[in-house]
């Protein structure tokens, strides 16, 4: 398929800046691709659509504030990186603003007095991507002392105080990623309740999002795009509840792409199995889906593979029919956006 075919109309002002004032109180978008209806609700009538017995899977990477601003020693001018994975305790691979002048042997001054120098650098899908050496090791405590929540691109502000706790799922657990899992962004107490409530169970997955998150395809076909590969978790017990409802019939829900993608690449055809994986899985139209009958998600970009992953599960026209009414509707979009239901 043409990537052009995954392109949409969407106006500057329903993408959202903010998230809305109570993660629950987003407006939920439901489509039942039997009927083709649409109904629309609160997030926290999530309940209100599952059945008895679905289990919900959602992914508990936390974000991490790994982006820092640094002072190059030569010219004293600012730059940011983006760090994205550890390679040893004093080595990380970070893309940079202004990427073009920061070349291998340039050298930084990073806050808590820590210098650093480019040591390398590789081009990876349309981004080069840097390798930092630091003076000293840098981990989770630095992290949370001097850097900012990695807000994606299309919120056009600076981070603040909102966003270490909105950028963030109320339930997030093990840092590693670049950028939030945004569909759990809604989850609260309140919702957690309701479906236990209704004999729901959750369960949690983890998957690091990555460099992969940021790009869009760029390739004229979509079958010629790759995802960046991410670490995902399924721990025993997980499997094993999964394993459990699998075989009893009762359905499973994923919150976000990270989980379906998590789900599928855990499922062998027959079960779910449990332990830590490398993933770079790309769900196109056309793949059958073996792990995953319903999926929550947020409204994403044109021309993502997130936008492509949900019209393989919904169909194509019925995805690009549901985003035209959305926007009609006047739904939020993206990070900080509302949240859909296909069932």
């Amino acid at each position: 398929m043409k990537t052009s075919s995954f392109s949409f109309e969407l106006p500057e002002h329903l993408i959202a800046q903010y998230p809305s004032a109570e993660r629950d109180k987003s407006r939920l978008f439901v489509l039942d691709r039997q009927s083709d209806v649409y109904r629309h609700a609160a997030v926290l009538q999530l309940a209100d659509f599952l059945e008895p017995g679905t289990v919900v899977v959602r992914n508990n990477s936390r974000v991490r504030k790994a982006r820092i601003y640094a002072r190059r020693e030569d010219t004293k001018g600012e730059v940011e990186f983006l760090f994205l994975r550890q390679a040893d305790p004093c080595t990380w691979h970070a893309i940079t603003s202004k990427t073009k002048r920061q070349h291998p042997g340039s050298r930084y001054l990073f806050p808590g007095n820590i210098t650093g120098m480019i040591t390398g650098e590789h081009h990876d899908d349309g981004c080069t991507v840097k390798t930092v050496q630091l003076d000293q090791a840098v981990g989770e405590a630095y992290f949370t002392s001097y850097g900012h929540m990695p807000l994606p691109p299309y919120i056009r502000r600076e981070d603040g105080e909102l966003d270490e706790a909105r950028y963030q799922t109320a339930y997030a657990k093990i840092p590693g990623s670049a950028a939030a899992p945004t569909a759990g962004l809604h989850f609260t107490n309140e919702v957690e309740v309701s479906l236990l409530d209704k004999s729901i169970e959750i369960v949690e997955v983890t998957l690091h999002v990555g460099l992969g998150t940021f790009l869009p395809i760029r390739s004229d076909d979509i079958e010629d795009h790759r995802i960046h590969s991410e670490t995902c978790t399924l721990g025993e017990d997980e499997a094993d509840k999964l394993n459990r409802a699998k075989h009893a019939g009762r359905k499973i829900a994923a919150v976000g792409t990270t989980s379906m993608r998590t789900l599928e690449t855990m499922w062998n055809g027959r079960e779910f199995l449990p332990g830590t994986k490398d993933t770079s899985l790309y769900i196109t139209p056309g793949y059958d889906f073996g792990a995953v009958d319903i999926l929550f998600t947020n409204f994403h970009t044109p021309k993502s593979s997130l936008l492509v992953l949900v019209a393989a599960f919904a169909g194509y026209e019925r995805t690009m029919a549901a985003y035209k009414e959305a926007v009609r509707l006047s739904y939020r979009f993206y990070s900080y956006g509302d949240a859909m239901l296909i069932l």
